[in-house]
């Protein structure tokens, strides 16, 4: 995020765009209501009716997958009613003029026929926010979650910069972190091509510093990401895995063939959580987790802010925090990693090490108890709330010029309705700890999948009666749910159920970038099951 959290109260205007902020993020969204309470204005750019569409002043109601078109629509409107904020191009811009012209393959009469939503909408949702100056822009899963995923998230970089909303407080870009600490694993360098820090792999000097400190050498070449690894697993070609969090059997797209590769004799599964998910069921070994209450350390929230966590009570059995079972783990791989005496000890070794995090310490954290925002250089820093507030820390900012694709799999005769998948406010994630509580579970027992009235009645189909959901990759059957949330020729399930994993439906093709497979857009077809085969 480039802005924080608690900026959203005071901020003028926000256009929520792919998020279902009141059921994936609910402390943020009541931060939404206040701004709303407070009477800021608010644009949603979604495919589904969300809580959130109650109270805004536009629902853009794109067809699934069109994202790019609508983005550089709502960009060719401000371009060429002189809303642009040149002065800010000028000083902080770079590549603007390819940029400007590639919008001129994006008139609103085309846009408005590829992503069904009507131009006038499109012209007063561009002129909203190019002419509010407190405006931000919160995105997350619903943009990213697409091959062109990337593209989505760049186009609206690009509105960010041709208003001059970055680096003005209450504005900016705002990706919402899905699950706790995520950020926090960023920044530590769970990804295959950074260092902690956001340091870059093939930087020679970076990884030199690292290789030094670690007294092993850094090898100089990206890793895969997790859409790579879980197809070079389907081939045969990666022979194991080491899973700490995560039920990849229910969050991965088409998740069918991955299950039966793991479960071949030559695989070998390590999993490492609180509880036995459906991924632990075929590990070969299981190593039991604390939960965040069992353990020291710090938390990274959505807005990178870094705060502390303490051990309220000790982790049961043979449970571990998972530093332990990690540094258990180099060691018996036969690297001598040090015998940490806690995470203030960790945690100081990747600030040494990574310049936006060195002024943060367990100590210095410990004496802020609202945490310290990165990046933070020096121990007498504040911490940064709002980013690029001098301009761009890289100093130019690129525009990048963005074509639309459509997405990988689009509705044909033999499956005609586009599925798009998501999270509820009852389940979290793959369920792998709602699913034991019976709170959630009273108010949501089981899969359903929603469908609009008038795609039911076409095909018969009652509210709360079974169906089966068919993809080219596999169906789940669920329970029926009209409701006006979605468009006709669009239906939508959740993804927190093992007994109808919708994941077995989704199409693994990735975002050229990120490898982030298309969660958001595959063809289905919906058929009825008949009561006494439902029984």
């Amino acid at each position: 995020m480039t802005n924080s959290i608690d900026e959203i109260r005071d901020t003028d205007l926000m256009m929520v765009v792919g998020s279902n902020t009141t059921e994936a993020h609910p402390i943020i969204a009541m931060e939404m209501k206040r701004a709303l309470h407070r009477g800021a204005r608010l644009i949603v750019i979604d495919p589904r009716k969300i809580e959130l569409t109650r109270w805004a002043d536009l629902h853009l109601q794109l067809r699934p997958g069109t994202d790019v078109a609508l983005l550089n629509g709502i960009a060719r409107v401000i371009r060429d009613e002189g809303l642009v904020d040149r002065a800010w191009i000028e000083a902080h811009a770079e590549d603007w003029e390819a940029y400007e012209r590639s919008l001129d393959a994006f008139p609103l009469p085309w846009v408005a026929a590829v992503t069904g939503v009507p131009a006038e909408e499109i012209r007063a949702a561009a002129r909203m926010y190019a002419t509010t100056k407190k405006a931000g822009i919160y995105y997350t899963l619903g943009i990213t979650e697409h091959t062109h995923g990337t593209d989505n998230v760049l186009s609206l970089a690009n509105l960010v910069m041709m208003t001059g909303h970055l680096g003005v407080r209450s504005a900016g870009l705002n990706p919402l972190r899905g699950q706790n600490n995520v950020q926090g694993a960023n920044d530590a360098g769970a990804t295959p091509i950074y260092l902690p820090g956001y340091q870059k792999v093939t930087d020679d000097e970076a990884r030199g510093r690292f290789s030094a400190a670690w007294g092993v050498e850094v090898p100089p070449v990206n890793g895969l990401n997790l859409n790579e690894m879980m197809k070079e697993v389907v081939k045969g070609k990666l022979k194991g895995l080491f899973v700490i969090g995560e039920d990849i059997i229910l969050s991965e797209p088409n998740s069918d063939p991955l299950a039966a590769a793991i479960e071949r004799d030559d695989f070998f599964l390590v999993c490492v959580d609180l509880f036995l998910n459906e991924t632990g069921k075929r590990a070969d070994v299981v190593l039991p987790a604390a939960c965040f209450a069992e353990k020291d350390g710090v938390f990274t929230n959505s807005d990178r802010r870094v705060q502390r966590v303490r051990q309220a009570v000790p982790p049961p059995g043979q449970a571990l925090a998972d530093w332990r079972i990690l540094v258990a783990f180099a060691r018996a791989a036969g690297y001598p990693m040090p015998d940490y005496s806690g995470p203030a000890e960790i945690y100081a070794e990747m600030a040494a090490l990574s310049p936006k995090f060195s002024g943060i310490s367990h100590d210095r954290l410990e004496q802020n108890v609202r945490g310290l925002q990165w990046p933070c250089p020096d121990p007498t820093h504040p911490g940064t709330g709002t980013l690029h507030v001098d301009g761009p820390m890289r100093g130019k900012a690129p525009f990048s010029a963005v074509s639309y694709r459509a997405s990988a799999e689009l509705p044909d005769d033999a499956y005609p309705w586009v599925l798009s998948t998501g999270r509820t406010l009852y389940h979290y994630n793959a369920a792998t700890q709602t699913r034991r509580e019976p709170g959630p579970i009273a108010k949501q027992p089981r899969c359903f999948v929603e469908i609009s009235a008038a795609d039911a009645a076409a095909q018969g189909l009652e509210d709360g009666g079974e169906v089966r959901v068919v993809s080219r990759r596999g169906f789940v059957e669920a329970q029926v749910r009209v409701t006006g949330r979605v468009p006709a020729g669009v239906v939508w399930m959740p993804m927190h159920f093992p007994d109808a994993p919708a994941n077995r439906l989704t199409n693994d093709a990735g975002d050229a970038v990120t490898g982030t497979g298309e969660y958001k857009v595959c063809a289905v077809r919906i058929e009825r099951v008949r009561a006494e085969a439902a029984k």
